[in-house]
């Protein structure tokens, strides 16, 4: 952008050239500049008396300068972070296609029920008798939880995905040391398409970790695993439905195999959402599983948390659970945040108090209003979306594998060879189109990858016009002509491209006020 002359350059698309502005708005689409670049010294929302004069109790820690914090009005606030509002694509804003992320909408109800006196508003350090509504709720949570994965204990304080990776090998670990094996057993499988936090929770508890190659249908080559079983192996740790979209077929022989060979098997449930209500984990031989509420469960990611994490465990993990977990009493619930139950030995705590009980309410909610029949078309329609969005591009897109697929579509970027079109200038194209981008380059045992995952959600409308938008780039890439029209997308942002290698190797964290004029041209 040029700011020089107070004049912003924006592109037009009709024009095909920079169509400048005095203000650098295009239309409706406001110029807004950082909430610091607005700071007025000394303009407020409120207005306060002065504070009375008393003496510093700091020892001398007075703060020397500014807070750093910007001045502004509440008018000036409200606007910025509502134009900021309009500069993001959402869930609520169309279809949000980004694969192993299950982008599901998030039903209102929901909120309605996590903002209830009680749930909203509770405490975790008051006595539990004033608090018997809400043990019940995460007592009920927890029995659904088991319901539909078959497994008879869960640990529901885990606060993500990866938190619940790290709970599941804990307690995978405790029980090795139980069986005083934990020293000989220092080896943990990975599928090759695993998720990247499977490998790095392995090696954060001192695991060695040995990668398991995928067979030319994108599943875990059973024969390559089976070879490297042995008696230092600890666990595996697969995603089934796998990253590739796929179900593991052998999953039963992967199960039994690892049993012989007296290791564990950890599931990563980011997928579950392809399966519940249809498909129960422990069924399948599967050992504990986290399960993320935030995707199958309809509650927000939140941008970064609260998220939510419970694991599941069977008979033989469940005396490690760690802490707490609740029960009822005759009429009563109880949290047990000490002590041992039964032979059992809980590692211990992973995060303070019981989890995050906003998300607890809010996936409670989700499961009671669909119900179970509910639930299985969940998983139903979301692999019939799937499907439909492989089955209509695979004519002008190369799916990575043959065949259905789960809650995913898959494509490589074969589809784009010679074109001069990447990936990442395809993903750009999408945001011009009005779409987020699917993920990109992942997973990483397919050259430049395509997932899409478009959950249940969507109308098939709003699939159609998706679809019609894909295939209308995928021709214009392949048409030989426009690959200097696609390496310079997205034109119709807020804001053009970025260097992304230089932003990844030299992040700007904070912002920094110009130096003063007289100062610049010294």
């Amino acid at each position: 952008m040029d700011r020089s002359q107070g004049r912003i350059a924006r592109p037009n698309a009709e024009a095909g050239a920079a169509t400048e502005t005095f203000t650098g708005n295009r239309g409706l689409q406001l110029e807004e500049k950082l909430i610091f670049e607005q700071d007025s010294p000394g303009r407020t929302g409120v207005d306060l008396p002065p504070a009375p004069k008393v003496k510093s109790r700091l020892g001398g820690l007075e703060r020397g300068s500014a807070v750093g914090l910007p001045g502004l009005s509440e008018p000036q606030v409200v606007q910025h972070y509502t134009r900021l509002s309009q500069k993001n694509y959402a869930i609520d804003s169309g279809v949000y296609p980004l694969g192993s992320c299950t982008m599901k909408h998030n039903p209102r109800l929901n909120e309605k029920m996590a903002r209830l006196p009680g749930f909203g508003d509770v405490h975790p350090l008051q006595p539990q008798s004033t608090v018997q509504g809400a043990l019940e709720l995460i007592d009920s949570l927890a029995h659904w939880l088991k319901t539909l994965t078959g497994m008879p204990a869960v640990a529901l304080s885990p606060a993500a995905g990866a938190h619940g990776e790290l709970c599941g090998m804990v307690a995978i670990r405790v029980a090795l040391e139980a069986r005083g094996e934990a020293d000989k057993r220092l080896r943990v499988l990975v599928p090759e398409s695993a998720h990247g936090t499977n490998p790095a929770t392995a090696a954060v508890l001192g695991f060695k970790v040995e990668s398991i190659p995928a067979n030319a249908e994108g599943r875990v080559d059973l024969a390559a695993m089976k070879a490297a079983l042995g008696p230092d192996v600890a666990a595996i740790m697969l995603t089934n439905p796998n990253t590739c979209g796929l179900f593991e077929r052998d999953i039963r022989e992967v199960a039994d195999a690892v049993h012989a060979a007296g290791a564990y098997f950890y599931c990563d449930g980011a997928n579950f959402n392809a399966i519940v209500g249809r498909v129960r984990p422990g069924d399948l031989g599967i050992d504990c599983m986290h399960i993320n509420l935030h995707k199958t469960f309809s509650t927000p990611h939140g941008g970064g948390g609260p998220g939510s994490g419970p694991v599941v465990l069977s008979a033989a993990l469940a005396p490690y659970a760690p802490y707490p977990w609740t029960v009822k009493e005759g009429e009563k619930f109880r949290a047990i945040e000490a002590g041992s139950v039964g032979d059992g030995k809980p590692f211990g705590r992973l995060k303070a108090f019981h989890g995050q009980m906003g998300m607890f309410v809010r996936a409670l909610s989700y499961m009671l209003s669909h119900g179970s029949d509910g639930l299985w078309q969940v998983a139903s329609d979301a692999v019939l979306n799937a499907n439909y969005v492989l089955a209509r591009l695979k004519d002008v897109m190369s799916p990575a594998f043959p065949g259905a697929c789960m809650h995913e579509a898959l494509f490589d970027d074969e589809f784009l060879k010679g074109t001069g079109v990447t990936t990442l200038d395809f993903a750009k194209a999408m945001i011009d189109e009005g779409y987020h981008p699917m993920t990109m380059y992942f997973p990483l045992v397919v050259h430049g990858a395509l997932l899409i995952e478009p959950t249940e959600t969507q109308a098939k409308a709003d699939l159609d016009q998706f679809v019609d938008a894909l295939r209308h780039l995928a021709q214009k890439a392949k048409s030989g002509t426009a690959a200097a029209e696609f390496q310079a997308a997205p034109v119709l942002a807020p804001r053009r491209r970025l260097d992304e290698t230089l932003a990844a190797r030299k992040p700007v964290l904070r912002w920094k006020p110009p130096p003063p004029t007289a100062q610049a041209a010294e």
